[in-house]
């Protein structure tokens, strides 16, 4: 029983620190409106695999993890960034892994097949409402609500489908970090 706590405990505390010390996209807060935060981020590159309505999630991030993992033109590793960014629309559903800052789109390996592809995403304002625990369909539905009623509240329109942002490896069962997100321009 003893062995069993120390390695639950050994696992939890990976999972905080990976969580922690991988890198994520730069961004700069713009305002707060209640629990949403309106941020700026700086342009990204992002490897994405669309996500049909069969589709599982599990499915999706097997096929990035494979490309960022050397399964590539060039059989190359690439660094896991976070979060883990999932697109919340029926018509282009994606999920989509963000490139280290250190990468120039002509320095990333060709994706093997035509599952991943790569997109330059330029800067870009966004309204953020962040929760803990698991990212259940009911709580994102909540969350994404709560977001769209905000940003309306207070001036703000939505200009793209909302995404579900996840930040902890899948071993992570307490203090998950979540977030929904939307491109927003003000009204």
């Amino acid at each position: 029983m003893k062995n069993w706590r120390m390695l639950l405990c050994a696992m939890l505390a990976m999972g905080a620190t990976m969580a922690h010390a991988i890198e994520e996209p730069a961004w700069t807060l713009v305002t707060e409106l209640d629990n949403v935060e309106i941020r700026q981020y700086a342009p990204v590159i992002q490897a994405r695999t669309p996500m049909g309505n069969s589709d599982k999630p599990n499915g999706g991030f097997r096929t990035l993890a494979n490309y960022i993992f050397g399964g590539n033109a060039q059989e190359q590793s690439i660094a896991m960034t976070a979060p883990v960014e999932e697109r919340l629309s029926d018509q282009d559903a994606y999920m989509a892994f963000t490139m280290p800052s250190q990468y120039k789109m002509e320095d990333l390996p060709a994706p093997n097949g035509e599952m991943v592809t790569l997109h330059e995403v330029p800067a870009r304002t966004v309204a953020v409402v962040s929760f803990s625990g698991w990212a259940r369909d009911g709580v994102v539905e909540e969350q994404t609500r709560i977001l769209l009623d905000t940003i309306e509240a207070n001036g703000w329109v939505a200009v793209s489908a909302p995404s579900l942002n996840q930040y902890n490896p899948p071993w992570t069962l307490w203090n998950r970090r979540n977030e929904v997100m939307v491109e927003v321009e003000s009204n």
